[in-house]
């Protein structure tokens, strides 16, 4: 059997954390460890070594970034996912420059905040669909180091059109239906797009369809 997934969850809204929580509890691969409103309350957990926190970003008396900064200070590697209303492109910056694998709106659907939580756990950085077109903003023609090696001509005419529906923020089931096609369709096209490109995320993906000649978003 395959080992679950340990999180732990910190908002100061108890509704939320009980909602989220009965939400990743009915997951078969997921182990929700605490759910909790506090730094105080969280660092029991952090002995039972969870593989992922799940954090508030509007909390009081302490934010999530100032509690992510404090827990970094004092050791804990775990990775982190930010769960927020916040819809700011400069909250966005500031949680990605701070280290987290992923950045949710507590408006997402459901199923969407599930198969985020799986896709960092495998590795990704994901942040939500709503969120991508800023992030591309935010990061195109700011890029350091090289650019991707290889270019979107490699990519086929339906992998071109997955790409630009990605990049303008659609979610794995909204290009299904948008297309027509099946949602494990789409999965296999996003992977295959990502080992072409050798990109590591869809938001890298998008990123580059933006920059290149051609992308829905290089218009200036």
């Amino acid at each position: 059997m395959t080992n679950k997934l340990k999180i732990a969850l910190v908002d100061d809204q108890g509704l939320c954390r009980r909602g989220l929580s009965e939400l990743l509890t009915h997951c078969y691969d997921f182990n929700v460890l605490g759910a909790v409103g506090t730094i105080e309350e969280l660092r029991p957990l952090l002995d039972e070594q969870p593989d992922l926190l799940v954090i508030d970003l509007r909390m009081k008396p302490m934010d999530g970034l100032a509690m992510l900064e404090q827990l970094r200070k004092e050791g804990c590697t775990v990775p982190a996912v930010m769960l927020t209303m916040s819809d700011s492109e400069t909250d966005l910056g500031n949680a990605i420059r701070a280290g987290v694998r992923g950045y949710l709106l507590k408006d997402m659907a459901p199923d969407e905040v599930v198969d985020a939580i799986r896709r960092v756990a495998a590795g990704e950085l994901v942040v939500a669909p709503a969120m991508t077109v800023k992030m591309i903003y935010m990061l195109r023609g700011d890029q350091p180091g090289q650019e991707p090696r290889n270019s979107l001509k490699l990519l086929t005419e339906r992998e071109r059109e997955i790409l630009q529906l990605l990049s303008r923020g659609d979610s794995n089931k909204a290009i299904a239906q948008t297309l027509s096609i099946s949602y494990d369709t789409v999965k296999q096209h996003v992977r295959h797009i990502l080992n072409k490109l050798n990109l590591s995320s869809r938001v890298k993906a998008a990123v580059l369809f933006a920059k290149e000649p051609g992308g829905s978003n290089n218009d200036q």
